[in-house]
């Protein structure tokens, strides 16, 4: 805790019997109901409030020391986080997992019910935002004085259901019961403006007649291990500057009366608005400003509670961009320093570049976000003005040190005027930025050798690599309690703080009894993920047989396709060769699609039509089993990689700029089948090349393919098993009912064959071999397992924000106070 005092007093709440009593108080004064009456809903919560209520002199602690000791914040904008659920982490943070079990049991509530009742955030997508997660846990692990600001989704981005084979999307109501692990802090309340029209005033500008939406804060502590400090995630909310139109409304008309208030609101109702239309697109851009401008106002805000101007505010403040999506932070904070408070442009734009920081999460074109110049001018047209202003003086400069080169002024220009004029975000951020990073090495060299390549010209010092982590504390030690047991049994729990301690189970990975332990952990976590499949989707499998996962976000770079590709080649091999020695394998698929993303969701499609006929043909006597696992979301995620053996990272070299599931997976004993790309490359280098399973074709390979002309109908042609898997798709054989449903499938496949599954297949093919003869040995694949789990000590994600906190945000730990004398 953060001082004696305290951590004395929270002892002292922290036995079974003070939590009971709390318990029962909560469900009566909070919730209001008594035992007798109490639903697992009303238990759910007054867990929620008594664990709450342990958290907060620490989160009060902590937000005293930053301002006491006037410590520089940094504060990490994100439009995703992943957190998943928050009771299980908070009360293993505060070290009272187990007495709450004890006084829920004596209590008579079903603790394991309530605990799995609770929803989990709909606060985000995918990887972006579970990395946003694992930060501010390592941020509040280290002490470090920080904020995250986002968005406060009333709709997650969507609750998957697979209803004949098919992906459908319905509203992901996670909020409908309310949270109660959050505080609403209507005190911290800010206008966002959009429209309206300008009127010059002394060099800067006058913003009138705009439409107005209110941001209001919503706050929720994410406690660090073992309480060192609580970080605040500040979320914000939408809501009417005005109330419903009594004039419309006394008139009958009822949809006009809360039209306007509708529309206001809906900037915070849903997570990623279909983009396909331009109300979809508006919006979009309507979330982005509206939480950057809410975030700027309040961290200015802050600043100025504490500090008389602006001299130090860069001393003070430190502002992360997390991908593009809050880059308009960039055109808000000059507004607000130029027109709110009247600082000059030499003065304010120092400040910017020195404040802000952005990490690069892609480098597929498509992918790099940018607004068109129409839209921006029309709903934001201050910052139109400002990012054209800010475009003119960066020109200005490239010209005067590359006066001869008017190729590179169109290259690295903010706007693109090619076709419809666009503002592109990702030079924004890196003009502004004082550090930018890519998230593993391999990304961090292509970044600087591609996407941004003009800009090292002029800025090198600018770029650098910060490969991402994962927190221990929820995938491994709340994800995995049975090996977390064994790993605490044989070198202590301090790994939880400090994961390169696991490098001592290298020395374990031969012994015979640690490895029969280490096998009956993970055949435990197998039954446990066979459980729920037998579930949803309600398929029977075999917990004794190889578990080969793939559970990430549908897309096509990602190739789940080429590991169709490869199933459907074994089931033929299976048929063709019954008395084979087969290694009998379950292969699980999770992920969702953006419902606007037609491909991934065709191949969502397929995936489960592959499955309804291999788990329905007898002949393959059980020896292949494909399962899709539907609505993936981190409490699923903490079923499923736990279970798995074999873990598929299979993304065409060059585009996964680094990827967090694969830590996941290897820090919680599966071996990585893989590409050279990403942070494979790295975990390959921690847990030794002969631990991890690497196929395809390289960076270098991949784009000397695309320079001469790939032909995927080359591959196709001289490849039996390959022509015969495509030949079965083309022809209607996992769709009889519909031959020609794949036909879109096979046809990129022949046609374009983007991401080179065809280049790659027979590799994949081999590489999988070798996969089946390793799980033949169950000594050696063990301990290739265990050394995996023992090298994942640089892949935490305390490791990644101490360099964040040192290389880039010049943040330092909280001094934690000493007890006085004698006390």
């Amino acid at each position: 805790m953060a001082s004696l005092g305290a951590f004395e007093y929270d002892k002292r709440l922290n036995t079974v019997d003070a939590l009971r009593r709390s318990i029962a108080n909560r469900l009566v004064y909070a919730v209001g109901k008594d035992l007798r009456s109490a639903t697992q809903r009303d238990w759910l919560f007054a867990v929620f409030y008594a664990v709450r209520d342990r958290i907060m002199d620490c989160w009060r602690e902590t937000r005293a020391q930053v301002d006491d000791q006037d410590a520089k914040r940094v504060y990490y904008l994100s439009m995703e986080f992943l957190t998943g659920r928050a009771l299980t982490n908070a009360m293993l943070a505060a070290d009272i997992y187990e007495p709450v079990r004890q006084a829920c049991a004596q209590l008579g509530a079903d603790f394991d019910a309530l605990i799995d009742l609770e929803p989990d955030a709909g606060l985000g997508n995918g990887g972006l935002g579970r990395l946003a997660a694992c930060f501010l846990d390592s941020m509040a692990t280290l002490g470090l004085p920080g904020m995250g600001y986002g968005i406060r989704y009333e709709y997650g981005m969507f609750a998957q259901r697979i209803e004949h084979g098919q992906q459908v999307e319905e509203p992901d109501y996670w909020l409908v019961n309310g949270y109660p692990w959050e505080f609403m802090r209507p005190e911290s309340s800010y206008t966002v403006r959009f429209g309206g029209r300008l009127v010059p005033q002394n060099g800067n500008s006058l913003w009138l007649d705009t439409e107005d939406v209110i941001a209001t804060a919503y706050d929720s502590g994410v406690p660090g291990s073992a309480m060192r400090s609580v970080v605040t995630m500040r979320l914000w909310s939408a809501r009417a500057s005005g109330g419903v139109n009594l004039d419309a409304f006394n008139r009958g008309d009822y949809i006009q009366a809360v039209e306007e208030k509708n529309q206001s609101e809906n900037v915070s109702r849903v997570l990623y608005p279909d983009d396909r239309t331009e109300h979809g697109r508006e919006l979009r851009l309507r979330q982005e400003y509206f939480f950057v401008s809410a975030s700027l106002q309040d961290i200015l805000w802050r600043h100025l509670r504490n500090h008389t101007g602006f001299e130090q505010l860069a001393d003070k403040v430190a502002i992360h961009l997390n991908d593009t999506h809050p880059a308009l932070a960039v055109p808000e904070l000059m507004r607000l320093l130029l027109d709110e408070h009247q600082l000059d442009w030499a003065t304010a734009w120092g400040l910017c570049t020195r404040i802000f920081s952005y990490t690069n999460h892609t480098l597929m074109e498509e992918a790099l976000e940018s607004w068109p110049v129409e839209l921006l001018t029309r709903m934001l047209p201050r910052h139109m003005g400002l990012i054209y202003e800010i475009n003119a003086r960066f020109l200005a400069e490239v010209h005067r040190r590359f006066p001869s080169d008017n190729a590179l002024l169109r290259r690295i220009s903010l706007i693109e005027e090619r076709g419809v004029r666009r503002v592109l975000m990702a030079n924004l951020s890196v003009l502004a930025s004082h550090k930018v990073n890519g998230v593993s090495d391999l990304h961090s060299k292509l970044m600087v050798d591609t996407i941004f390549s003009d800009f090292v010209q002029m800025y090198p010092e600018r770029f650098c690599n910060k490969t991402n982590g994962i927190t221990p504390r929820r995938w491994l030690s709340q994800a995995n309690p049975s090996l977390s047991a064994l790993i605490d049994s044989r070198i202590g729990p301090d790994w939880r703080r400090d994961l390169d301690q696991l490098a001592r189970l290298r020395e374990l990975a031969d012994e015979p009894e640690f490895q029969n332990s280490f096998q009956l952990a993970k055949q435990h976590n197998k039954r446990r993920l066979a459980d729920m499949i037998a579930r949803n989707p309600g398929v029977v499998v075999d917990p004794e047989s190889l578990f080969d996962v793939q559970a990430k976000r549908m897309h096509e770079y990602k190739r789940q396709l080429l590991n169709v590709l490869h199933i459907i080649t074994r089931y033929h091999c299976i048929l063709a060769q019954p008395q084979a020695d087969w290694v009998p394998r379950t292969v699980v698929f999770a992920g969702k699609a953006a419902s606007a993303y037609y491909m991934a969701k065709l191949i969502i499609r397929l995936i489960n039509d592959v499955a309804r006929v291999i788990n329905n043909d007898s002949r393959t006597g059980g020896r292949l089993r494909v399962v899709f696992i539907p609505n993936y979301r981190v409490s699923l995620a903490e079923i499923i990689i736990p279970g798995a053996n074999l873990s598929e990272q299979i993304s065409t070299a060059g585009t996964e700029a680094s990827g967090t599931g694969n830590m996941k997976f290897a820090l919680n004993g599966a071996l990585t089948i893989g590409t050279w790309d990403g942070a494979n490359i790295e975990i390959a280098n921690n847990v030794g090349l002969e631990n991890i399973f690497v196929f395809g074709n390289r960076t270098e390979k991949v784009a000397e393919l695309r320079g001469y002309g790939y032909r995927p109908r080359d591959y196709y042609e001289d490849n039996f098993e390959l022509k015969c898997a495509i030949d079965r798709l083309a022809e209607g054989a996992f769709s009889p009912e519909e031959p020609d449903r794949y036909r879109d499938v096979v046809n990129a496949l022949l046609e374009s064959d983007h991401y080179q599954l065809l280049a790659d297949y027979a590799d994949y093919c081999d590489c999988q071999d070798k996969v089946d003869d390793l799980y033949r040995r169950p000594a050696a694949w063990t301990r290739s397992a265990i050394l995996n789990v023992a090298g994942m000590g640089a892949f935490s994600s305390d490791r990644t924000i101490r360099e964040y906190a040192s290389e880039i945000w010049g943040v330092q730990p909280l001094a934690v106070p000493q007890p006085a004398s004698g006390s």
